[in-house]
């Protein structure tokens, strides 16, 4: 069913349900080509995302090649099994997500990684998920979109600074808003300052951002390259404890 239930997948649910006492799942919230996301209930009526990779998808086992080569973290893989690709791919996820929740970065808090299944923080209310940034570019008064212009900069500015890490699909389409903040989502493709395509990568990510802010919203932003010159001088005092992440 959805090209996700294979036998594998099954089995590998079952284990996360079991380790994280989950009750059912409530639904898709989201459908890509890559993945399904669930929410999930645990037995104290708690909710959770969990995040299913399609092991079988050809297309996106090619798209995903230029985010782990040049990755020390993962430079042991067998390329030649698919499901273990995928399984990397979900690792790849969970340590990214892990990475920036520590360096205070606004992301879903994970809580698991097993096989092809991530599974982190629900972000949404009443089981229906936070609109992406993209869905409420219409609805925005021109005072809130200054402030999400500069929120997500803020946010760029701790991944890059304080998680050491470059997003890599940074855009309106990877951000949640929820109760006049932003959620980064979408964090597998990251990939450490070290990895020999960083740069373009930045690059593209703050073009995307100056793109949407700038030409859909009207919003007065500096260059690119200004941009991309305030993010990497990393003036701002990191800080990796968990308090941090202030409600």
């Amino acid at each position: 069913m959805e090209e996700v239930w294979d036998a594998q997948t099954l089995l590998a649910a079952y284990e996360v349900m079991r380790r994280l006492r989950l009750d059912r799942f409530a639904g898709v919230v989201s459908a890509g080509k890559e993945a399904r996301i669930y929410r999930a209930i645990d037995r104290q009526g708690r909710s959770y995302a969990v995040k299913i990779y399609l092991t079988a998808t050809a297309e996106f086992r090619k798209s995903i090649w230029k985010y782990l080569l040049g990755d020390p973290r993962f430079s042991g893989i067998d390329t030649s099994n698919t499901k273990k690709l995928f399984f990397a791919w979900a690792r790849k996820e969970y340590r990214n997500l892990l990475r920036m929740y520590e360096a205070g970065v606004r992301v879903p808090k994970p809580y698991l990684v097993y096989k092809n299944i991530v599974v982190m923080e629900f972000i949404g209310k009443d089981g229906l998920r936070a609109p992406l940034l993209r869905e409420i570019a219409r609805e925005l008064s021109r005072e809130e979109a200054v402030m999400l212009a500069k929120e997500a900069l803020k946010q760029y500015e701790l991944i890059y600074c304080c998680a050491r890490l470059v997003h890599a699909d940074y855009s309106e389409y990877n951000l949640m808003y929820l109760d006049g903040r932003l959620y980064v989502i979408d964090v597998a493709q990251a990939v450490s300052l070290d990895h020999p395509n960083s740069s373009l990568f930045l690059h593209h990510d703050l073009e995307n951002i100056h793109r949407f802010f700038s030409r859909q919203l009207k919003i007065e932003l500096p260059e690119v390259e200004e941009l991309e010159r305030w993010v990497t001088s990393c003036q701002r005092k990191c800080r990796r404890e968990k308090e941090a992440r202030l409600p």
